[in-house]
């Protein structure tokens, strides 16, 4: 019983420092290529060596950390290749979910899917960029759910950390928020009118927005890469 006690407390002291770790990574708080030692770590939280063990683990099986034996652990840096392959797997799965929701889609959820978009406008008007972001994201994981494929999602969202943690490097500061708009506009259209082509297409669209600002990312921070 007291075995089970102090598991679950460790499991617990892990989530905490694996969460603040993975929230300073992702917003580049720390910066990839930076060492982190376990020992100073938990000196930092105040716990002991195993749960901070248990965090790098998790970081590095999701590629934002990179541990060897008897060297230093990193931060990961980005990798064009594994940025590359992120963008074509969201792009793979939303295009066979748009796929899916067509064959269900009826007024209902057209009007679901609506009521979204005329917040997101609300935001754009507002500048409300902050609200608009939040959304954004409803938006997409709204279809998944949608489509009847809601866990589908989790795999999009992985693929889209990874993005999201490189273009916060970008120095462009103007918003997108009317093009991303109209991207989502034309989309629920698709979706409304039944037309695979005009929804597949403006997702498409949609997920190319980005590769300008990424490849602008890779020449002005070329540091950061591995």
């Amino acid at each position: 019983m007291r075995d089970a006690v102090e598991d679950i407390v460790r499991r617990t002291t892990t989530d905490a420092v694996y969460d603040k770790l993975h929230e300073e990574i992702v917003s580049l708080e720390i910066l990839p290529g930076t060492k982190l030692s376990e020992t100073e770590v938990a000196r930092r939280f105040g716990v002991s060596r195993q749960p901070v063990r248990n965090a790098f683990t998790r970081l590095g099986n999701e590629d934002l950390l990179v541990i060897r034996p008897q060297k230093a652990t990193v931060v990961r840096g980005f990798s064009m290749e594994r940025v590359s392959l992120a963008r074509l797997v969201r792009l793979s799965v939303e295009l066979e979910i748009v796929h899916r929701a067509i064959d269900v889609w009826d007024p209902s959820r057209a009007e679901k899917l609506q009521q979204n978009l005329s917040l997101q406008e609300e935001a754009i008007n507002a500048l409300d960029l902050s609200a608009f972001h939040a959304l954004d994201y409803d938006f997409h994981k709204l279809i998944y759910e949608l489509s009847g494929c809601p866990l589908a999602f989790e795999v999009t969202l992985e693929c889209k950390q990874k993005v999201d943690r490189l273009c916060l490097l970008s120095l462009e500061k103007n918003s997108e928020g009317p093009s991303i708009y109209q991207d989502h506009r034309r989309i629920a259209e698709g979706l409304a009118s039944g037309n695979l082509e005009k929804a597949q297409g403006a997702v498409r669209k949609h997920l190319s927005r980005l590769d300008e600002t990424i490849a602008f990312i890779h020449k002005t921070h070329p540091h950061y890469f591995e």
